[in-house]
């Protein structure tokens, strides 16, 4: 994709920075190439929400690619977030619920831009949400990015993207309707056309479109990889950061692989158990109905190999190079399984029970599984084997495969106690990171560990603000007062961010290659997916075969 000329975009902030009255400056006005948009500043920080990067994905637009907006010819009032994608609105007493649901519509796909006064070629930081593809909003109290672009002198950007049935339903009507004959990836497409909006305007708000960092946590950074591996998303980023992503097995179109049954096969499974007969009753149904009922009959969200946004799958592209070029920054929290209850097998009664149900699963590998997690500690096993398996074993193949390119990988592992969140047994649990990173540790949900206000904690917050900006304008993470960051290469250097950061090498010995043989030798027989099942709930391991250990 041609870039627009940086020098023309910075004209044209400068035309919107001249719409500024100086008696309305808690107003800031910026006419970008979209169209004007008055936002709001405080403290430094100009902030613009509820910008609408495509056209309502509504009527005959649901499920169909998202389509450019066009210049809109009045002042925009962006003072106010746009309304979240559609979502189940029943989060139970789950740590990550806000206390009310937001707003909802399908009307719903816009950004919000924080940008630091008088910012010029600044880098821009691009956080997209997590919540399984099926939950979160970019207008989460806990994304708020004043305090980062403040902090950070970079512009700061949060995205809304389609979720659940409305964001990836594949089906074969869809496929036959579309010019390239596919369905699926839907929220992937809505992300890139996010991308494509910010690369198109970002310099009227003091951005570098040369300079953009994608980020994500969880369900976000499988996103972060999906547009790494997706060609459709190369030149649109160019450095990319992932907090606790997985590289799983991913359904494929028309056929079944690993498991995973057809794309489309499913999409026409759900509309059966909706007792609906073709893709227009579906484009019928209330949004709201539709999602709460497709969660109800076990529909999960994912991206789709189609061959044309994801040509292959993840670990295929991975392994031959063909994700993006880019410096990356990778990692995962040492508590992930601790607030992910599910994930976790049940715990057999005995160590007996326990060392047959391992041994039954993994054969000669079992001696080395079970030298990683134990049976003189079944309860932290369990936990400790969904986590690497998922989390522990994507951050270092990421790292790992960056390298290979000539690109810089810089890895953490996030194991950060502090009163509230250990004595809830949930050290350094899954997402606890999000708040350290954007400054936020007074801006939590209703039921999350409350993070104390003490120099330690303040302290561990500017140090991942400055790591995360710094990585987003220079391509490598410092500091002040901290440890010098080095990349992963072969001694496994990475951030250990402890009560202080630290730096270590050799990370989890032993873990990265138990699994990547587990995962090589299921690729190789191609039966059964690599995703949740693993330890006591495993899938026999299939024996050695080429080229597998």
């Amino acid at each position: 994709m041609m870039r627009i000329s940086t020098g023309v975009l910075a004209a044209l902030a400068v035309a919107g920075c001249a719409l500024i009255p100086t008696a309305a400056s808690a107003q800031p006005v910026v006419d970008a190439p979209a169209g004007a948009v008055r936002g709001e500043a405080a403290e430094g920080v100009n902030v613009f929400r509820g910008l609408p990067y495509a056209l309502p994905p509504t009527g005959w637009r649901r499920w169909r690619a998202p389509a450019p907006m066009p210049r809109w010819s009045e002042t925009r009032d962006a003072t106010a977030f746009g309304p979240a994608c559609h979502q189940p609105t029943a989060r139970g007493t789950s740590i990550y619920a806000a206390a009310e649901p937001p707003e909802m519509s399908e009307d719903c796909l816009s950004l919000n831009i924080w940008s630091p006064e008088g910012a010029t070629e600044a880098p821009v930081f691009v956080w997209i949400h997590g919540g399984a593809l099926t939950t979160g909003a970019s207008s989460e109290a806990m994304y708020d990015g004043a305090r980062l672009a403040a902090s950070q002198g970079m512009v700061v950007v949060s995205i809304n993207y389609r979720l659940g049935v409305l964001g990836y339903l594949a089906h074969p009507e869809l496929s036959a309707e579309s010019r390239r004959k596919v369905s699926g990836n839907y929220g992937l497409l809505d992300q890139i056309a996010a991308l494509k909006w910010i690369e198109a305007n970002i310099a009227a708000f003091g951005g570098d479109p040369d300079r953009v960092t994608i980020a994500g946590e969880s369900a976000g950074a499988l996103s972060v990889m999906y547009l790494m591996a997706s060609p459709q998303a190369h030149g649109l980023f160019d450095r990319a950061i992932a907090q606790s992503a997985y590289m799983i097995s991913t359904p494929e179109l028309r056929s079944s692989r690993y498991g995973d049954p057809p794309a489309e096969a499913v999409g026409v499974w759900l509309q059966s158990q909706l007792g609906l007969t073709n893709l227009a009753d579906l484009r019928a149904m209330d949004p709201q109905t539709l999602t709460t009922s497709a969660v109800q009959t076990g529909y999960h969200p994912w991206g789709t190999i189609d061959g044309e946004v994801l040509p292959e799958q993840m670990v295929e592209i991975f392994d031959r190079g063909q994700q993006a070029a880019v410096p990356l920054l990778v990692g995962f929290n040492q508590g992930e399984i601790r607030s992910l209850r599910a994930l976790a097998p049940p715990a057999p009664a005995t160590a007996s029970d326990y060392e047959a149900a391992v041994r039954s699963r993994y054969g000669e590998l079992a001696d080395a599984f079970l030298a990683l997690y134990p049976s003189s500690d079944i309860a932290e096993s369990v936990l400790a084997a969904p986590r690497d398996a998922l989390y522990g074993w994507t951050t270092e193949r990421m790292a790992r495969r960056q390298t290979a390119l000539g690109q810089p990988a810089f890895v953490y592992l996030f194991d950060h106690g502090y009163p509230a969140a250990d004595e809830a047994d949930l050290h350094a649990f899954h997402a606890a990171e999000i708040p350290y990173v954007f400054g936020g540790l007074d801006r939590l949900p209703p039921r999350w560990p409350v993070i104390p206000d003490t120099p330690v904690e303040r302290g561990l917050s500017d140090a991942l603000m400055a790591w995360w900006g710094s990585f987003a304008r220079d391509g490598a993470p410092t500091a002040p007062g901290q440890p010098a960051w080095p990349a992963w290469d072969r001694t496994r250097s990475y951030m250990a961010l402890e009560e202080a950061p630290v730096v270590r090498e050799g990370l989890m010995p032993g873990m990265f290659d138990l699994r990547e043989t587990e995962v090589c030798r299921r690729r190789v027989a191609g039966g059964t997916p690599w995703n949740w099942a693993v330890g006591v709930i495993a899938t026999p391991l299939p024996p050695a075969a080429s080229p597998c250990p």
